[in-house]
């Protein structure tokens, strides 16, 4: 059986979250169209994961560079190095990955970066190679669905944009395949045009469900 990641961003609930109402668009089609794939939620605002911390970065430093077993360890920070293999354990799990977040100053919630750096462990989802870095998660799709304030692409600030680009960047060094990001902007631009560029982006979120799906019902 499949399985799905469904991973959000964004504390405001999706009764005033854009993003949150689109990709549910997203949710719902996929749901449909591969009914039987396990989907799983998460709320990076309301999840339980660790923090790249003083102890946490010590913790892999001294397995990584030092030699240290797990046992050897100080208690705060075996606790939170097995908090970060549990969370990737889980994830690599998954075949398919839907990101759902804003774009907040240049970039995504930090709740992401966090997430996303609990994902980075050697042997696990990526390796070192003599020609460098390899992914391990090969033949795994992602999709980000994002809203922006302003215009980004086609203009000046488009090489600014770090939110989708870093996702990208990511998910492709640990060998995950991508989709093209459903992207909508101009939220604070537009205000007035809210509900016609909401549907849009739903229509466009449902049209990559499919896509993602088709592939979905051949696992």
């Amino acid at each position: 059986m499949a399985k799905l990641l469904y991973i959000t961003a964004n504390p405001k609930g999706i009764e005033k979250s854009k993003g949150l109402k689109i990709g549910e668009a997203f949710l719902e089609t996929f749901s449909v169209e591969s009914p039987d794939t396990k989907v799983r939620r998460i709320d990076l605002f309301d999840f339980d994961m660790a923090w790249m911390d003083a102890e946490l970065v010590s913790a892999r430093g001294k397995l990584a560079g030092y030699g240290y077993k797990m046992e050897e360890l100080e208690d705060g920070e075996r606790a939170k190095i097995q908090k970060m293999h549990a969370l990737a354990n889980e994830f690599v799990q998954y075949d398919y990955y839907v990101f759902v977040t804003p774009l907040w100053n240049l970039s995504s919630p930090a709740v992401l970066k966090n997430f996303i750096d609990n994902l980075f462990i050697s042997g696990k989802t990526f390796m070192h190679t003599p020609n460098g870095p390899k992914g391990l998660l090969n033949g795994k799709t992602a999709i980000h669905i994002q809203t922006r304030g302003g215009i980004y692409t086609g203009t000046p600030m488009e090489e600014l944009e770090s939110g989708d680009r870093y996702l990208k960047i990511a998910l492709r060094f640990l060998g995950i395949d991508l989709m093209d990001s459903v992207i909508t902007e101009g939220f604070d631009v537009f205000p007035k045009k809210w509900p016609e560029m909401i549907e849009d982006a739903q229509n466009r979120a449902r049209i990559a469900a499919k896509k993602m799906a088709a592939g979905a019902v051949t696992i």
